[in-house]
């Protein structure tokens, strides 16, 4: 049974979506540059679950990093994310398919609990709909037992939020989205989450805003920080309230964006850089 000390948040993600074999290594490598914090999905598409654990059991064995000191977030994803490699029976009840996933995340990532647990996207683009619901309650029922601790949401938008708050189930402790610069850096949802103590997670914040990561004032910025322009888009993306992602695979990245946890912006650049293309 794992401990019920309040989770920790972290201050940043590592990213394992779409590395395939060398999911492990990479994980690793993460892990020994100082990564805590993990974020995975049972979603054979697009991630290699076991891949991640892997790496954990080296981690553990080579006594990099307890498991206590760790910070792991899985997903359970919808049939028609998925592929031909599904972790459920995709016949049985919804909450039979969010119990068998998370039976077989904790068998990959070589643990009894995760510490987040998200539901990889609502079933419908433009509503919060009885699937949803079910799968939320089963959800919550993974929670009570104790196999996960907080639980999330991700691809969501307003409209989902707000839904789902008007239904008075329970809010989601974390909303994961893939955040554009060009429609605000999602300042919507972040406001939603921000009011409500919800933490937002960013995903693809370099890699879906490359105008403004290459632009001359990321680049001016950087350079009177000494800095580089990755630091600076992360750095921004704490002080406005979000936990980022990065899914680098890059040795020196992964060093790079650590150490640029310390790095601050002035309240100037911070507007600056959330109107610069929204």
């Amino acid at each position: 049974m794992p401990s019920q000390q309040p989770v920790s948040i972290p201050s940043f993600l590592y990213g394992t979506a779409w590395k395939e074999e060398r999911t492990a290594s990479l994980v690793e490598l993460a892990l020994r540059a100082g990564f805590r914090a993990i974020d995975t999905a049972n979603q054979r598409r697009h991630y290699f679950e076991a891949g991640v654990g892997e790496a954990l059991a080296a981690a553990h064995r080579d006594g990099v990093v307890a498991r206590a000191d760790l910070f792991l977030q899985t997903k359970f994803t919808y049939r028609p994310g998925q592929d031909h490699r599904l972790p459920y029976d995709p016949a049985a009840p919804l909450s039979v398919q969010v119990a068998q996933s998370v039976s077989s995340s904790l068998e990959h990532l070589g643990t009894e609990y995760v510490d987040s647990y998200v539901l990889h996207g609502p079933a419908s683009n433009y509503a919060w709909t009885n699937a949803d619901a079910e799968v939320w309650e089963a959800m919550q029922k993974e929670r009570e037992a104790a196999r996960v601790r907080l639980l999330g949401v991700s691809n969501v938008s307003l409209r989902h939020l707000e839904q789902m708050e008007a239904s008075r189930v329970e809010l989601p402790r974390f909303v994961q989205n893939r955040c554009f610069a060009q429609l605000g850096w999602d300042r919507a949802v972040r406001l939603f989450c921000r009011e409500r103590g919800i933490t937002y997670q960013g995903f693809s914040l370099l890699t879906a805003n490359l105008e403004v990561l290459h632009s001359d004032y990321i680049a001016r910025l950087a350079a009177r920080a000494n800095a580089t322009p990755a630091q600076i888009i992360f750095a921004f993306a704490r002080a406005v309230g979000m936990l980022p992602l990065t899914g680098t695979s890059s040795a020196e990245h992964m060093r790079q964006d650590l150490a640029g946890l310390t790095l601050e912006l002035s309240k100037n650049e911070i507007q600056a850089i959330e109107s610069i293309a929204g």
